[in-house]
């Protein structure tokens, strides 16, 4: 941030920096234009542009380690409890899904057709794994909001690792009858079945064992659509329509977002995690189908459905 005396409010008095976190707090968590915002603060809106991204650079400086992947043995396991808490489902390491930021772009412009989602508008997406409590522990943007999930998550640094044996490679369960279960994360059908990615069971009239699994693995998915509500409720220059913004500056405000939304999170008591939400966060956006799926991801999603239902997988 930029040191007081840097800016000057009308009245010619030094901004403090105090009063420069306010400011940009003010602007990302309202999503009022920098004109309102300068206007109750007594400075010019380009003032306020200037001090929202000077703590944006700020933020992404000294404050990624509040956005991370878990770095210790104690710190998943306590993750995976609390998982198994929600619905049952064992060694689930996180849930991931993806949300629209949408934008006002310029009909005139060529480049306006790129941002053009499925929905019929210009939007970047967002993709987020989230923990139990709500937190964002990987995130990616910056893509064009027609891009498919599984196209996104396949091109994300999360997969690569993944791919190479280098994340949710920890430590597995063991079953009764011998075979294990290994760390994974869950979504929906908008992405592939992998052996570490656990999406529901297609079908309208599933078997008992397969409907229970597929309701309690949707019920442990809504920790990331309240993570995402949450997030656009809180931090609402990314809620509405953002007009004509810089896409080149738009991930790196989004991902401060998500950085702000795990502080909140981490400075407030547990009773915060069940606060009802006002809105959905992908609203208007239909449900996309990947239909990928592999031989070991069926086997894993098969064993946690029978795990589940306290029968042994023969």
């Amino acid at each position: 941030m930029a040191r007081p005396g840097s800016f000057t409010f009308s009245n010619g008095k030094p901004v403090s920096f105090e009063d420069q976190v306010a400011v940009a707090l003010r602007r990302l968590s309202s999503g009022e234009s920098l004109v309102i915002v300068g206007d109750s603060f007594r400075l010019h809106h380009s003032t306020v542009s200037q001090l929202t991204w000077r703590f944006v650079e700020a933020m992404e400086e000294r404050g990624l380690h509040h956005l991370q992947w878990p770095s210790t043995n104690a710190e998943m396991t306590e993750i995976k409890s609390k998982f198994e808490k929600i619905q049952g489902l064992p060694n689930c390491c996180g849930v991931i899904d993806t949300s629209h930021i949408m934008m006002c772009l310029p009909s005139s412009d060529p480049a306006s057709k790129i941002w053009l989602d499925h929905e019929k508008n210009h939007s970047m997406v967002l993709q987020a794994i989230v923990d139990p409590k709500m937190r964002f522990r990987d995130i990616v943007t910056g893509w064009p909001g027609k891009t498919e999930d599984w196209v996104v998550f396949q091109n994300s640094n999360f997969y690569s690792l993944c791919d190479k044996g280098e994340r949710l490679n920890g430590g597995k369960l063991v079953l009764p009858e011998g075979s294990e279960i290994r760390e994974y994360i869950i979504g929906d059908f908008g992405y592939p079945l992998l052996p570490y990615f656990v999406i529901p069971y297609e079908g309208k009239e599933l078997p008992e064992l397969r409907a229970e699994f597929n309701k309690r693995h949707s019920e442990t998915r809504l920790v990331a659509h309240r993570a995402l509500a949450r997030l656009k409720e809180m931090w609402k220059i990314i809620q509405g329509v953002m007009w004509r913004p810089d896409k080149h500056k738009l991930p790196r405000i989004i991902l401060v977002c998500c950085m702000l939304h795990n502080i909140v999170i981490d400075l407030e008591d547990d009773v915060q995690d069940e606060m009802p939400l006002s809105h959905d966060h992908d609203f208007g956006y239909r449900q996309r189908i990947c239909g990928s799926v592999d031989i070991k991801g069926v086997h894993l999603r098969d064993k946690l459905s029978f795990y589940l239902s306290g029968k042994s997988l023969e």
